[in-house]
């Protein structure tokens, strides 16, 4: 089963800088496509989508450009300021580089009030103009912020990344099924199948994560969810291979159809690929 990697972040410290690595030391390092590509190819992964690692401000469009010219790459999620006045020259930009399909605003741990402002969301808006879908990346706790915002936007396509990020070693659940179910309700948004083992600790199994990916698949449904790797995140508490096999084996008793639109038949509808 072929795979279309819909969340690689690589990381150039030579080329950019990266405020956030000094609090996560286990992933602060050089993540080059060429070792991702080494891993990532005879686990089926064909192609990917590079998705920003939330560069300093001012280098936000020189990483979307870079990863771009980068070894089976064929889109980027760039990131964005939709809080900004001037966000659409932003996305000018981002559409004269080519294969930017969507943009992503890390909304986690950021003032809640940043996704609900009259500009915010007016920004949101112009994405369908240019042919660009939203990532939103919230923790479990925050999910209550990502219905509004996608109400208001009834034209946008949204991607809730990872999951909902719902806290498995906390033994997390009915929280966060409360919140997602919510969210599904909306039709213009899919969830993406990645970041599990970020929210894990090191005595994980696969039938640990079981329920929440089972889960996620069925309040989506097959037709809207999408597998992305999280890497090298994922390394935290497993690796690149693990989370592959991890979730074929979950999904092991699925039609062929079915995996075929969870790892990359939906992938390249809703992103354009």
């Amino acid at each position: 089963m072929r795979i279309l990697d819909t969340h690689l972040h690589l990381i150039y410290p030579d080329r950019f800088s990266y405020p956030w690595l000094s609090g996560a030391p286990a992933i602060n390092k050089p993540w080059h496509v060429e070792s991702y590509w080494q891993e990532a190819a005879p686990l089926g992964i064909e192609a990917a989508l590079h998705m920003e690692v939330d560069v300093a401000e001012p280098q936000i469009a020189a990483e979307t450009e870079f990863v771009l010219g980068l070894d089976r790459i064929v889109g980027a999620i760039a990131n964005g300021r939709p809080e900004h006045a001037d966000f659409e020259r932003h996305l000018e930009r981002m559409r004269d580089l080519g294969k930017v399909k969507g943009i992503r605003r890390l909304l986690q741990f950021q003032p809640a009030e940043l996704s609900q402002t009259q500009t915010f969301v007016d920004n949101i808006r112009l994405l369908p103009r240019y042919g660009m879908s939203f990532d939103i990346c919230v923790k479990s706790h925050e999910l209550m912020l990502v219905p509004p915002l996608i109400r208001s936007c009834p034209e946008t396509q949204f991607i809730l990344d990872h999951c909902g990020n719902p806290k498995i070693a906390d033994g997390e659940w009915e929280s966060w099924t409360t919140r997602m179910e919510r969210v599904a309700e909306l039709p213009n948004v899919v969830c993406k199948v990645s970041g599990i083992l970020a929210n894990v600790d090191e005595t994980w199994t696969v039938d640990a994560i079981r329920p929440y990916v089972e889960f996620v698949i069925e309040t989506f449904g097959w037709d809207r969810v999408v597998w992305g790797s999280d890497n090298p995140v994922v390394t935290l508490f497993a690796d690149l291979t693990k989370w592959v096999n991890a979730t074929r084996e979950i999904v092991s008793d699925a039609s062929e159809t079915e995996q075929e639109k969870l790892f990359w038949r939906n992938a390249e509808r809703i992103y354009g690929v």
